[in-house]
């Protein structure tokens, strides 16, 4: 079986740190699991594997496991935003182009006679 597809074959964060032989620390990895496992999605996407031995694509892999822990080891979820709903809530993000939201303030309702 080729590395690529015992990493599709894996079920949870650990498999991925035991399979590809990435030390870590559990009680970070159960914080962080979600978004490392993400993180590292986005440079397998990246990559190129053709024509890589196996033994090239097993150290690729290892490397961008191993970066995507220490990305957010020396970061943090909100800094990295590797998930949309954490991206659309950057308060850096200029707004989105389209209607704004309607604001009717409280002075503009008249109570009932």
């Amino acid at each position: 079986m080729s590395v690529v597809d015992k990493l599709k074959s894996l079920h949870s964060a650990e498999e991925f740190f035991d399979l590809l032989q990435v030390e870590y620390q559990p009680e970070v990895l159960q914080v962080l699991r979600l978004h490392i496992l993400r993180r590292m999605g986005q440079y397998l996407v990246s990559a190129e594997f053709e024509g890589m031995s196996e033994e090239e694509i097993f150290s690729a892999s290892q490397s961008m496991l191993a970066q995507a822990y220490e990305d957010f080891i020396k970061s943090n979820p909100m800094a990295e935003r590797v998930f949309k709903v954490l991206k659309e809530h950057d308060p850096t993000r200029p707004p989105e182009p389209g209607p704004k939201p309607a604001f009717v303030p409280l002075t503009s309702l008249k109570t009932g006679s």
